[in-house]
């Protein structure tokens, strides 16, 4: 939770400094967000190329390299069907 405070604090800094200074943000909402994406994806290129390169195919270098955690962070309801699916396994 602390990075996401963290990042909440920063880019309201940034808004307070672009309000005191007269200037409006660089790039509307949706751009911004589109561009991050793109920063996000452009991340996990080198990592599953170098994987797929040592012979992983698409599938299991993509969840070998954590691509999926790295762009979208724990999705909401991962750790109760995390929980629900060791509660199901047999002891």
């Amino acid at each position: 939770m602390k990075p996401y405070i963290l990042s909440l604090l920063a880019g309201v800094l940034i808004g307070v400094v672009y309000s005191a200074i007269s200037v409006q943000s660089p790039a509307p909402p949706i751009i911004a967000l589109i561009g991050l994406l793109g920063m996000l994806a452009g991340e996990q290129i080198l990592p599953l190329a170098r994987r797929m390169l040592s012979g992983d195919k698409p599938r299991t270098a993509w969840r070998d390299a954590k691509c999926g955690q790295h762009m979208f962070g724990s999705l909401p309801g991962a750790q109760v069907s995390d929980a629900a699916a060791k509660d199901r396994q047999p002891s």
